[in-house]
Formats: structure tokens, sequence, C-alpha cells
């Protein structure tokens, strides 16, 4: 840490260095204005640290500023300081030294809220609904919620020593975990989800994206697998490699797959396929939707690019930019937006400015004025303007008020570890299900838990009681309005029949998921998920599965 005096020879120096740089750069008004920017900058800083009424904390006092300067850019540059290239190491490679567990804050509270498969956390028996009082002794809730994430991991073959509160249990349990080197997995389920339908689920692009997929895929294929689903549904993107190698499993060798152009015309590049296929003839379905993203557009507009499979669900997000990370000084990183990327059809799928954008990011409705036309190797025509539109649109679910309520409040995830207690044992996950006597259970355990919601009818009721106060009509309507709202007011109990088959779903996906951690969850949720029926229905109907590949459908 710099002190007043070190910090202000420091700047002097840097002064001096600017000032004389300077003279270099007068010839070149860009430069010039760079250099003189950083002097004033350089002098801020100074006269802040020298009389400035409290102490300042330059790293942080730095870091806001540089954090403030690349807000005013596109999201995804962005600066990681030294304390942040673990994290940074983590989520593109998806391994970190640790105990393999999510850790989630609850009222000020250290819940397991997920464990990994095949994880010291798993063989240690440490249970989803586990509050963590102590790390090796250390009570939790005298730190941060970063520190108490750090204090899980450490070097590989090191043992911790984990103090937690068990439902159910009369006294604390202690738990002793060896960490090792936790692989977050790019595919954390595969498998067959009929007789001849093979399923992928692809969530991430770290750097063994590919050699997961194509695992999978020859796994598949031994089962008897006769046509593919891809699910890149909730896939932010990573790496570019990784999606060239997986669209190439589907692709003959030497077909373009992306093309990328930015300011720096010696990085652009075009990337073709490189190996030779695993497969030319197989039927695919891909799933979409608005969190599919980045490396997750290019692998599914690649294929809908070559007429190689449909794709089915809802819009992608709509980003074509690639990032490109920089070494800077004292071990930190810059990870910059080089250049946009451009499937084979031509287009970009990057949304054109960012204020068009639904709430969770992804892109909003793009007038059609604003969009270009391509056509598909077989003369489909497909568009740019923002994401990568499916072939087969399934409208997206929106969950009832009562169910975002009860998880929001976490009272689904406190009712599955209360079940996982009462039941040591539950059936397989594809046949589990709750009868009408255990979702009564579950209504009649939430009789004295508290939470409340606001139905989409009753705020615009509420927009529109505001709106007549404004122009002075209330006291006209008041009677009225409030008949109104009596009859709109939603019951609890009403709406936990009215909606008993979407609650009751949720239920059996957390509760399985308590039992057999992802990949259960991941099959329970077969039998209900709208996208996979879709697809399943358009396996059972392929002669649409080729006019829409065609563009006859």
């Amino acid at each position: 840490m710099f002190t007043r005096k070190r910090l202000t020879v420091a700047l002097g120096a840097t002064l001096l260095a600017g000032s004389l740089g300077f003279y270099s750069f007068r010839n070149d008004d860009r430069f010039f204005e760079i250099a003189r920017n950083l002097d004033i900058y350089a002098t801020l800083f100074k006269e802040l640290n020298l009389y400035y009424v409290d102490e300042l904390n330059p790293n942080r006092m730095v870091k806001n500023s540089i954090d403030a300067m690349l807000k005013s850019l596109d999201p995804y540059t962005n600066f990681f300081a030294e304390d942040e290239i673990e994290d940074y190491m983590t989520m593109t490679t998806g391994r970190y030294n640790g105990i393999g567990a999510l850790i989630g804050s609850r009222q000020g509270r250290s819940i397991v809220m997920m464990i990994y498969e095949g994880t010291p956390a798993e063989k240690s028996g440490l249970q989803i609904g586990d509050e963590i009082l102590k790390v090796d002794g250390v009570d939790i809730k005298t730190r941060r919620e970063l520190d108490s994430d750090k204090l899980l991991r450490g070097q590989t073959n090191t043992a911790v020593k984990l103090t937690v509160k068990r439902f159910g249990a009369k006294d604390p349990i202690d738990l002793n975990v060896t960490r090792d080197v936790v692989k977050m997995t790019n595919v954390p389920y595969s498998g067959m989800i009929s007789n001849d339908v093979g399923y992928i689920d692809l969530k991430d692009f770290t750097g063994t994206a590919s050699r997961e997929v194509r695992n999978a895929f020859v796994e598949l294929k031994g089962k008897g697998m006769k046509k593919l689903v891809l699910d890149v549904r909730e896939n932010p993107g990573g790496l570019l490699n990784m999606a060239i190698d997986i669209a190439n499993i589907w692709l003959p060798r030497e077909s373009e797959i992306v093309t990328t152009k930015g300011k720096v015309t010696e990085w652009n590049k075009t990337y073709t396929a490189l190996n030779p296929p695993l497969d030319l003839e197989i039927p695919i379905v891909v799933l979409t939707n608005s969190r599919s993203a980045s490396a997750a557009e290019i692998v599914s507009g690649v294929i809908q690019d070559y007429d190689r499979g449909v794709l089915v669900g809802q819009l992608t997000y709509g980003k074509g930019l690639v990032q490109t990370t920089r070494e800077l000084s004292y071990n930190t990183k810059l990870k910059i937006t080089t250049a946009k990327y451009y499937i084979p059809s031509g287009r970009c799928i990057q949304a054109i400015d960012y204020s068009h954008r639904n709430p969770d990011g992804s892109v909003g409705k793009i007038p059609d004025s604003l969009k270009t036309a391509f056509k598909t190797k077989a003369g489909r025509p497909v568009y740019d303007g923002g994401g990568v539109t499916p072939d087969v649109l399934v409208e997206p679910t929106t969950p009832a008020p009562i169910a975002i309520s009860l998880t929001n409040k976490g009272l689904i995830f406190d009712y599955a570890i209360k079940y996982r207690h009462d039941h040591p044992t539950i059936k397989p996950a594809r046949e589990f299900s709750l009868t009408d006597a255990e979702y009564q259970n579950f209504v009649t355990w939430l009789k004295d838990k508290e939470y409340d919601y606001t139905t989409q009818v009753e705020k615009e009721l509420g927009t529109l009681e505001a709106s007549a106060k404004k122009e002075k009509s209330f006291d006209q309507i008041q009677d009225q309005l409030k008949a109104l709202r009596t009859k709109l007011s939603h019951s609890k109990d009403v709406d936990l029949v009215t909606f008993k088959s979407e609650l009751k779903t949720l239920l059996e996906q957390e509760i399985v998921g308590h039992y057999y951690l992802q990949k259960g969850m991941k099959e329970v949720s077969f039998a209900t998920d709208p996208e996979i029926k879709a697809a399943l229905d358009l396996f059972k109907d392929m002669n649409r599965y080729q006019s829409i590949l065609k563009g006859k459908n």
C-alpha cells in the first residue's frame, strides 16, 4: 500500500514522464489528447491524495474510475484487478480448487444451495440445505460473503473442517472435506430422452467443451441415438475456438464457421472446420432461448445457416462481439471487445444497439426496417439485427406471481429440505411425482409462512388509480375502482389450486435436486419442458422437419 509521500513521488514521476512525452505527441492530436488527459487524471489523483479530508484507498479509487470508464463502452469490456484473477481463470477454464458446492446467502445465513456431482462436497456427505456455521473453527457470520467463499477454496489435498446445521438434527455436524480440483462441466447432462432421441445439455464453452460434447455424442450413438437434441438454452457463451470445434462435429471439414472483423485489420480472420466431422446425417434440433448468447449463438446460427438442423425455442440474446484478453501490469487483465463476428450467411447477430433490450439484457423487438435479409445454404431467408431467430417458435412460459413469490422467498427450497428429511429415499428422477395428498401437505405447510405478491392486473390497476388521481378524476370513479379492485384481488388459497400444476412441477424439480443433484433436476423436467416437447413432436414428423430445412414450411 502506498503512503501519501510515496504515492506523491510516484505520481510526480508519472507527470514528468507525461510532460516529456508531450513533445513527441504534439504532431498527433489523438495521442496528445490521450497524454493530456492522463496528465490531468494523475494531477487530480495527487491532489486528492494530499488534501482530501479522509484517508483514501488508492486501489478502490482507481478501480472505481476504471469501471466507470469501461461502463461507457459495451457491457463486455471488463477490467480484472489482481484479486479477481482467480475468478477470471475459473470463468474461462471452469476449474478451481475447492470443495464443489454452491453457497448462497439467505437472511444472513450461508446455505448450501447445490452440490456438484463427484466433488469433495458430495463425497463428504454435505447436503443441499445445510447451513454452514463454521469453517475451520471460524464463525462464518463474522466474515463477509466473499471471504466465506474464499475460506472454502484452497490448495488441493488440503483439509477443511465444516461445522453445519442440518434440518432435523439436534446438534451441529462436523464434516471433514479434502479440497480438490473442481471442474465445472460444460455438459452437465447427456442421455436418451426417447428410444432413438439423444439429448446433450451444453451449458458453457470453457476449454474442454468440445471434447465433452464429442464424448457425449459418441456415447449416445452407442446407445442407439438416431436423432439429437442439442440444448444451448441458458448458455452465456465462452471461448470462440470451442464454438468452432463443436459446430465442426456436424459439418464437413473446411466449412466456413465464423469471420471476425474489427479495428485491427491484422486480427480479422475467417475460421473454418479443421477436423473430420463425427456425423453429417443425423437430424438435429437445437434448443435456444433469450439467454443463449455469444458462442451459443455461433453454434446455433451456423447450424441454421448450413440447414444442418432446426432451431426450436425463442430468439437468442444477440451478442455478436468478440472479446480479447490483454495482459496488463501488476497481474491485472483487460477483456476488451475487439471485433464483431459474422456467421456463414454473412449476418452479424449482434443487437443493433444496447437500448432496445429486455430487462434480462436480451435483445428487444427490432423494427423490420432495421433488419437485413440473408440466405441459408438452401436459400431460406434469415435476418441480422439482433439474435438468431429459431425456425420453430415456442412461446416462453410466464411464471405465475405466486410461483415467483414462493421461489424468491425460498419456500419451495425449504419444503424440499423438509421432504428430504422426511423421505430418506425416492423413486428415480424420471419416475418421481408428488401425489395430490403430498401437494396438499405442502399447502398446509404454507399456512403459517409469510409470502405475498401482486398480480400484473393489480399492478396495472394501481397505475390506473395513480393516473386518475393525477388527472383529478379519481373522486368521480373511486367507487368503480374500489369494486374492480375487490374483484381482482388475488386469493392465496385460490391461486394454490389454480396454479397447482405449475407449483407441483417446481416442487418436484427442487425435491429431486436434493437427492439426484443437477442430473436429476434435468431428468424430472423432461415431461413438462415445452421446448423438449416441441423437439420430440418435430422428430415424430420428419416430413415437417425436412420441409423446414428446405424453406417449404
